[in-house]
């Protein structure tokens, strides 16, 4: 399976918060899925950490060598994401999330989120029925 971690959903992984399910870490850590998490996520992180929305336990350095070493891909934005963020409905317009539902449904992708916002489009998937978010 191919999975596209959601922001939250990576920096619960790394940080080993229990409100990420354990079904859902041991998706992420079996060897047979293909996990990645966007340039988009990182973007949303740096800009969340430096204007006060978000504190990150380290340097975001120091996350993204985290990330890479637990054996998550970093998936680069490409044009053809850009291009595809404005045919997306506006179901909502958090621009983070636009782009990582760009890069899903272009890549072809499994959704890892418990963001109920997702399941406004058209994609597969796992977990957005949680109240945890």
């Amino acid at each position: 399976m191919n999975l596209l971690l959601d922001t939250h959903t990576v920096v619960w992984y790394i940080a080993g918060d229990n409100r990420l399910p354990l079904f859902l870490r041991k998706k992420i850590e079996d060897s047979s899925n293909n996990c990645f998490v966007s340039m988009a996520s990182l973007w949303e992180l740096a800009i969340k950490s430096a204007i006060g929305k978000l504190e990150l336990q380290a340097d975001l350095g120091v996350i993204v060598k985290i990330i890479k070493r637990s054996g998550i891909a970093v998936l680069p934005v490409k044009i053809s994401h850009v291009l595809s963020v404005g045919r997306l409905p506006l179901h909502h317009n958090d621009p983070f999330d636009r782009m990582i539902i760009s890069q899903c449904l272009a890549e072809k992708l499994t959704m890892v989120s418990c963001d109920k916002q997702f399941r406004h489009y058209d994609l597969p998937v796992i977990w957005n029925r949680s109240d945890n978010c």
